[in-house]
Protein backbone atom coordinates (compact mmCIF):
# COMPACT_ATOMS: atom_id res chain seq x y z
CA UNK A 1 0.00 0.00 0.00
CA UNK A 2 2.60 2.48 0.98
CA UNK A 3 4.52 2.05 -2.70
CA UNK A 4 1.14 2.91 -4.26
CA UNK A 5 0.76 5.61 -2.63
CA UNK A 6 4.32 7.14 -3.19
CA UNK A 7 4.27 5.99 -6.55
CA UNK A 8 1.17 8.18 -7.15
CA UNK A 9 3.40 11.01 -5.28
CA UNK A 10 6.56 10.36 -7.85
CA UNK A 11 3.76 10.66 -10.57
CA UNK A 12 2.55 13.90 -9.82
CA UNK A 13 5.83 15.51 -8.47
CA UNK A 14 7.81 14.26 -12.37
CA UNK A 15 4.49 15.73 -14.02
CA UNK A 16 4.43 19.19 -11.95
CA UNK A 17 8.19 19.11 -12.62
CA UNK A 18 8.27 18.73 -16.62
CA UNK A 19 5.59 21.18 -16.91
CA UNK A 20 7.02 23.78 -14.96
CA UNK A 21 10.62 23.11 -16.66
CA UNK A 22 9.08 24.16 -19.97
CA UNK A 23 7.04 27.02 -18.28
CA UNK A 24 3.45 25.60 -19.24
CA UNK A 25 0.68 27.09 -16.60
CA UNK A 26 -0.53 24.15 -14.93
CA UNK A 27 -3.05 23.48 -11.66
CA UNK A 28 -2.80 19.87 -9.83
CA UNK A 29 -6.95 19.23 -9.12
CA UNK A 30 -8.80 16.10 -8.30
CA UNK A 31 -7.86 13.79 -5.03
CA UNK A 32 -4.51 15.25 -5.36
CA UNK A 33 -5.37 18.27 -4.62
CA UNK A 34 -7.96 17.76 -2.24
CA UNK A 35 -5.12 15.84 0.04
CA UNK A 36 -3.11 18.78 -0.41
CA UNK A 37 -6.22 20.91 1.16
CA UNK A 38 -6.99 18.19 3.79
CA UNK A 39 -3.20 17.92 4.58
CA UNK A 40 -3.17 21.62 6.26
CA UNK A 41 -5.64 20.74 8.39
CA UNK A 42 -5.39 16.52 9.56
CA UNK A 43 -2.85 14.83 7.73
CA UNK A 44 -4.21 11.53 9.17
CA UNK A 45 -7.98 12.88 7.05
CA UNK A 46 -5.87 12.48 3.88
CA UNK A 47 -7.81 9.96 1.27
CA UNK A 48 -5.08 8.27 -1.28
CA UNK A 49 -5.93 8.60 -4.64
CA UNK A 50 -4.52 6.50 -7.76
CA UNK A 51 -4.53 8.53 -10.47
CA UNK A 52 -3.20 12.69 -11.14
CA UNK A 53 -5.89 15.08 -12.86
CA UNK A 54 -4.00 18.50 -14.23
CA UNK A 55 -5.83 21.36 -15.16
CA UNK A 56 -4.04 23.10 -18.54
CA UNK A 57 -4.70 25.21 -21.41
CA UNK A 58 -5.66 23.13 -24.35
CA UNK A 59 -3.59 25.59 -26.91
CA UNK A 60 -0.80 23.96 -24.83
CA UNK A 61 -1.26 20.30 -25.10
CA UNK A 62 1.51 20.15 -27.98
CA UNK A 63 3.95 21.23 -25.99
CA UNK A 64 2.69 19.24 -23.14
CA UNK A 65 2.87 16.24 -24.99
CA UNK A 66 6.53 17.20 -25.42
CA UNK A 67 7.08 18.07 -22.07
CA UNK A 68 6.01 15.06 -20.35
CA UNK A 69 7.19 12.58 -23.19
CA UNK A 70 10.59 14.07 -22.14
CA UNK A 71 9.74 12.79 -18.34
CA UNK A 72 8.59 9.40 -19.24
CA UNK A 73 5.18 9.82 -20.19
CA UNK A 74 3.39 8.24 -22.93
CA UNK A 75 0.14 10.10 -24.50
CA UNK A 76 -2.75 8.75 -25.90
CA UNK A 77 -6.46 9.84 -25.95
CA UNK A 78 -8.76 7.41 -25.30
CA UNK A 79 -12.56 7.91 -25.70
CA UNK A 80 -12.01 11.59 -26.06
CA UNK A 81 -9.70 12.13 -22.63
CA UNK A 82 -6.46 13.02 -23.14
CA UNK A 83 -4.17 11.42 -20.41
CA UNK A 84 -0.13 10.32 -20.18
CA UNK A 85 0.62 6.89 -19.42
CA UNK A 86 3.33 6.63 -16.84
CA UNK A 87 5.83 4.87 -19.67
CA UNK A 88 4.63 2.51 -22.52
CA UNK A 89 3.29 -0.25 -20.01
CA UNK A 90 1.27 2.07 -17.92
CA UNK A 91 -1.70 2.15 -16.68
CA UNK A 92 -5.13 4.05 -17.91
CA UNK A 93 -6.64 3.80 -13.97
CA UNK A 94 -3.02 5.70 -12.44
CA UNK A 95 -2.40 7.62 -15.48
CA UNK A 96 -2.09 11.35 -15.58
CA UNK A 97 -5.76 12.64 -16.91
CA UNK A 98 -5.78 16.64 -18.32
CA UNK A 99 -8.76 18.85 -18.01
CA UNK A 100 -8.82 21.88 -20.11
CA UNK A 101 -9.80 25.14 -18.42
CA UNK A 102 -12.50 26.87 -18.88
CA UNK A 103 -14.40 23.88 -20.77
CA UNK A 104 -16.91 21.39 -19.82
CA UNK A 105 -15.23 18.52 -18.49
CA UNK A 106 -17.85 16.13 -19.60
CA UNK A 107 -20.88 17.35 -21.74
CA UNK A 108 -23.54 16.59 -18.70
CA UNK A 109 -21.42 19.39 -16.17
CA UNK A 110 -23.38 21.97 -15.28
CA UNK A 111 -20.29 25.05 -15.23
CA UNK A 112 -17.27 25.13 -17.53
CA UNK A 113 -13.94 24.08 -15.52
CA UNK A 114 -12.20 27.11 -14.07
CA UNK A 115 -9.12 28.70 -15.16
CA UNK A 116 -5.07 27.24 -14.69
CA UNK A 117 -4.80 30.91 -13.04
CA UNK A 118 -6.75 29.95 -9.94
CA UNK A 119 -4.68 28.13 -8.14
CA UNK A 120 -2.36 28.21 -5.06
CA UNK A 121 1.03 26.85 -4.00
CA UNK A 122 0.98 23.96 -2.61
CA UNK A 123 4.31 22.15 -1.04
CA UNK A 124 5.58 20.65 -4.17
CA UNK A 125 3.15 21.79 -6.90
CA UNK A 126 -0.09 24.25 -7.52
CA UNK A 127 -3.27 23.17 -6.28
CA UNK A 128 -6.45 24.51 -7.31
CA UNK A 129 -7.77 27.25 -4.73
CA UNK A 130 -10.29 25.65 -2.23
CA UNK A 131 -13.01 27.33 -4.14
CA UNK A 132 -12.25 26.28 -7.90
CA UNK A 133 -11.65 22.44 -6.21
CA UNK A 134 -15.01 22.68 -4.44
CA UNK A 135 -16.58 23.99 -7.66
CA UNK A 136 -15.02 21.33 -9.76
CA UNK A 137 -15.97 18.40 -7.60
CA UNK A 138 -20.27 19.76 -7.09
CA UNK A 139 -19.26 20.33 -11.22
CA UNK A 140 -18.98 16.76 -11.63
CA UNK A 141 -20.58 14.77 -8.79
CA UNK A 142 -19.64 11.99 -9.15
CA UNK A 143 -19.49 9.39 -5.89
CA UNK A 144 -15.68 10.08 -5.16
CA UNK A 145 -16.17 13.37 -5.84
CA UNK A 146 -18.69 13.53 -3.05
CA UNK A 147 -16.55 11.82 -0.84
CA UNK A 148 -13.89 14.59 -1.20
CA UNK A 149 -15.85 16.73 -0.65
CA UNK A 150 -17.33 15.19 2.72
CA UNK A 151 -13.72 14.98 3.67
CA UNK A 152 -13.38 18.97 3.04
CA UNK A 153 -16.43 19.65 5.36
CA UNK A 154 -14.81 17.05 7.80
CA UNK A 155 -12.11 19.11 8.46
CA UNK A 156 -14.04 22.21 8.53
CA UNK A 157 -11.98 23.80 5.12
CA UNK A 158 -16.07 23.78 3.74
CA UNK A 159 -19.01 24.32 5.47
CA UNK A 160 -22.68 25.11 4.84
CA UNK A 161 -22.54 28.72 4.37
CA UNK A 162 -20.69 28.16 1.03
CA UNK A 163 -24.27 27.12 -0.62
CA UNK A 164 -25.41 30.36 -0.79
CA UNK A 165 -22.12 31.63 -2.54
CA UNK A 166 -22.22 29.09 -4.97
CA UNK A 167 -23.85 29.50 -8.40
CA UNK A 168 -26.80 26.96 -9.33
CA UNK A 169 -26.98 23.94 -8.84
CA UNK A 170 -24.09 24.10 -7.27
CA UNK A 171 -25.32 25.28 -4.02
CA UNK A 172 -28.57 22.50 -3.81
CA UNK A 173 -25.14 19.81 -4.83
CA UNK A 174 -23.34 21.30 -1.43
CA UNK A 175 -26.63 21.07 0.53
CA UNK A 176 -26.88 17.27 -0.76
CA UNK A 177 -23.34 16.51 1.01
CA UNK A 178 -24.13 17.72 3.83
CA UNK A 179 -27.59 15.93 4.66
CA UNK A 180 -25.06 12.93 3.95
CA UNK A 181 -22.98 13.30 6.87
Amino acid sequence: MADAIELVRQRVLRASSALERARLPFTVIGGNAVGAWVARVDLEAVRNTKDVDLLVRRADLPAIIVAMSQAGFAYQNVGGLDLFLDGEGGSVRSAVHLAFERERIHPDHPLDSPGVDENEPGPDFPIATLDALVRMKLNAFRLKDKLHLQDLLGVGLIDATWCDRLPAPLGDRLREVIELE
